[in-house]
């Protein structure tokens, strides 16, 4: 099922990107393509069926990739297309209500660029009513606390697929508490690596182990 979604996404929303001519017309012919409705598949379970679809197509690839049965170009353009599919599914999953059930800030940790299942977790969020602040990838334990100071968010979400983002994470959360903010803000990282005794390393509240989790944490934290 994998390979069949990623092949419909990769045959009608490459190269070209979502507003270039005939970009329609393919989305129209992948709604046709598709066993429901679009818009009922990306939302037919629970925090949306299509994301996490996606999230185990890049799954498949990277597997592919270590195993060496993809090369590099093949693992940037897949992730190409699970961009451009986001930028399909996120309007779709729009909350309803304008009124915000609450703000956080979430990123990637310095050191790590990898971002697929920290933007999942945001575009999640947001469709769950949630103001998030994404501050991208690469981002120094600084630039968190300024943001999650300025903003007054309750709850800072810590992304990493590398093993020394551990390092950033406890320095991150080390750096919140020297701010005077630690007590009022609620840490949770994620991760592929990332397991409980990350969350006693760095010194967080919480991982999630997947994205529906970390939704779940979140409502939880801020309800």
């Amino acid at each position: 099922e994998q390979d069949v979604g990623l092949s419909y996404t990769q045959t009608f929303l490459t190269p070209n990107k979502i507003d270039a001519p005939g970009a329609p017309q393919r989305l129209e012919l992948f709604h046709e393509l598709m066993p429901l409705d679009f818009t009922e598949y990306v939302i037919s379970a629970e925090h949306g069926t299509g994301l996490e679809q996606l999230r185990e197509a890049m799954s498949v690839v990277g597997k592919r990739f270590e195993d060496k049965d993809y090369y590099l170009s093949e693992l940037i353009m897949s992730a190409e297309i699970f961009k451009e599919a986001m930028a399909l599914i996120e309007p779709l999953l729009a909350a309803s209500s304008d009124e915000s059930r609450g703000r956080l800030v979430i990123g990637t940790v310095k050191g790590d660029i990898h971002d697929i299942g920290k933007n999942i977790v945001a575009t999640l969020l947001r469709c769950d009513g949630f103001e998030v602040l994404d501050l991208g990838v690469d981002v120094p334990a600084a630039v968190f606390v300024e943001e999650t100071r300025s903003s007054g968010a309750k709850v800072l979400a810590l992304s990493g697929l590398l093993t020394p983002a551990f390092d950033a994470m406890k320095e991150t959360v080390t750096a919140l508490a020297e701010a005077g903010l630690r007590d009022d803000v609620k840490v949770i990282i994620g991760g592929g690596p990332v397991n409980q005794s990350v969350v006693e390393f760095a010194g967080a509240d919480a991982w999630g182990k997947d994205a529906a989790q970390a939704v779940r944490l979140v409502t939880e934290y801020l309800a």
